[in-house]
C-alpha cells in the first residue's frame, strides 16, 4: 500500500496566525492603502480586462471604506453619548437644578 502522507511530525517553526481582532482604525488604513494601490494600478493598466478588474476592485474597496467609516462614526457617536450621560458637569447640573 502506498503512503500518500508522511506520518512523521515536523518540528519546523510555523508562523502562528494572528487571530486577535483587528482594530477599526487599522482596517480603515489598510483599506485606504489598498484603494490607493488600486487607483495606481488602474492608471497604469493598458489591457481592457485588467481595467475592468481594477474598476471592480475600486468599487469594492470604496464600499468597504464607506462601511468602515460609518462604523467608526457610530462608535464615536456611542462614545460621545456615554460620556455625556455620565459626565460630572451633567450630574452637578442635574443635582443643582433637580
Amino acid at each position: 500500500m502506498k503512503m500518500f502522507f508522511s506520518q512523521k511530525r515536523e518540528t519546523g517553526s510555523m508562523p502562528e496566525e494572528d487571530l486577535s481582532p483587528v482594530a477599526l482604525q487599522d482596517s480603515i488604513e489598510k483599506t485606504r492603502r489598498a484603494l490607493d494601490m488600486a487607483y495606481a494600478g488602474f492608471d497604469n493598466a493598458l489591457d481592457e480586462t485588467l481595467i475592468d478588474s481594477y474598476i471592480y476592485e475600486i468599487n469594492s474597496l470604496q464600499k468597504r471604506y464607506k462601511h468602515l467609516l460609518n462604523v467608526a462614526a457610530r462608535e464615536m457617536q456611542c462614545a460621545d453619548e456615554s460620556l455625556n450621560v455620565h459626565s460630572p458637569a451633567r450630574a452637578l447640573v442635574g443635582h443643582v437644578f433637580g
